[in-house]
């Protein structure tokens, strides 16, 4: 059934891009609807946050910009001199870490920067913003439909199988925030790309990133499952990732695996420095003195202060040499042995979607006038660390504002 008087915006995906879109609708005066399949919001937004929620990274600028890949539309360097930055960027300084930080605070929300320049709520929970989020919308009129799973198209309008049958929505402009094709049991699993490609969008294929990677252990490993690497630097190209990861049955997982898991996946060597605060020649001295009464496992966890960095050296570093500047040398560049990265279900987040080629600057899709999209559904990927929960509110913010335009243009 065609509902009548059609909501004026459609967002379909209650998740950060979406909400972050009805907002900006909102605040320029639009009736605002947001579907969401799944029967409670955000609900990927709030396991992200179960373990501490990541805001964004407080870093400079010139830093925090390259953290972005992908093909979708992006800013590749900051633009000198002031004025308005021109449109069409994946983040821009227009809405990056400190516009996220005072928009949270905005909510009621303090924050706190970690030694890293990551960004937390005091509490580290997202169920509190969350919370406020949600009231606040609701004050400014927009209206929350969950269990409402969009089907694709009918006629002229917008199909949805909701409790007790099908309806079909006729909106003025719509905002797609359907996630990409991670944590599918969350709600976003990409069931939306036949639809938009058999209306002539571009849809990149998705893949998984931030990802951990399947290792074939020997069976000595078994005994360090569960247990988290600290102090050790991955190598990959001129990427390094210096944040704790985690020895598994299955492989390598974890926050400094996430941060060249990239250029891993896209099949570029990856390198564990077990000691990147000692140079080289000083790692070999030690080698040197370690007393040659112990045993190979002994001397090794002597030198390096670690059974598990001791065990992934004589796990990937056979044959070990056994003169003492070698097997620093070894030790200080030690290959990584992988099978491959973990599958869609398993990881953070994935890269592939709507290709920039499909997209106007304000995120519009050129096949489908008066549709906009944001969020993960776009071509682009960052590593955890408050990267990407930036990209998804830019992203809606900037297609809210597109939306908002193009409305105010029809209404003329």
């Amino acid at each position: 059934m065609t509902e009548s008087p059609a909501p004026e915006a459609l967002v379909i995906g209650a998740g950060p891009a979406g909400l972050m879109a009805a907002e900006v609708l909102a605040g320029q005066g639009a009736r605002v609807v947001v579907t969401e399949a799944m029967p409670t919001p955000a609900r990927k937004f709030l396991m992200a946050g179960k373990s501490g929620l990541n805001l964004t990274r407080d870093e400079p600028w010139e830093l925090f910009v390259t953290r972005y890949g992908g093909s979708a539309p992006r800013e590749p360097a900051p633009l000198a001199g002031p004025g308005p930055r021109p449109p069409g960027y994946l983040v821009n300084e227009e809405f990056g870490a400190r516009e996220v930080m005072a928009w949270a605070r905005g909510l009621g929300v303090d924050l706190f920067t970690g030694s890293t320049g990551r960004v937390f709520p005091v509490g580290m929970k997202a169920s509190p913003l969350l919370r406020a989020w949600l009231s606040r919308l609701a004050e400014q009129g927009v209206e929350l439909r969950t269990r409402w799973r969009w089907t694709g198209f009918q006629d002229q309008g917008w199909r949805f199988d909701v409790p007790g049958g099908i309806r079909v929505l006729a909106p003025r402009v719509v905002v797609l925030a359907l996630g990409g094709a991670s944590w599918p049991r969350l709600g976003s699993d990409a069931a939306w790309v036949p639809w938009l490609v058999g209306r002539g969008v571009d849809v990149t294929p998705f893949r998984p990133a931030n990802m951990g990677f399947r290792v074939d252990w020997s069976v000595q490993m078994a005994q360090h499952f569960g247990q988290a690497v600290k102090g050790v630097a991955l190598h990959v190209g001129d990427r390094i990732g210096r944040g704790e990861w985690v020895v598994t049955a299955e492989g390598i997982e974890g926050g400094g695996v996430y941060e060249v898991s990239a250029a891993m996946r896209d099949g570029a060597e990856a390198f564990v420095d077990l000691a990147p605060d000692l140079a080289t020649e000083e790692l070999a001295r030690r080698f040197a003195r370690a007393p040659v009464k112990l045993s190979v496992g002994n001397r090794l966890r002597r030198v390096l202060g670690d059974p598990l960095r001791a065990a992934l050296l004589m796990e990937w570093g056979r044959p070990l040499p056994t003169e003492p500047d070698r097997l620093a040398a070894r030790a200080k560049a030690l290959r990584l042995r992988h099978t491959g990265p973990m599958d869609m279900a398993r990881a953070i987040s994935s890269a592939g979607g709507i290709s920039a080629e499909s997209l106007t600057g304000a995120l519009e899709l050129k096949a489908l006038p008066g549709v906009f999209a944001a969020g993960e559904m776009l071509d682009w990927e960052a590593p955890t660390g408050g990267y990407l929960l930036t990209g998804c509110l830019a992203t809606g913010r900037r297609a809210g504002r597109g939306a908002a335009a193009y409305l105010a243009a029809t209404r003329r």
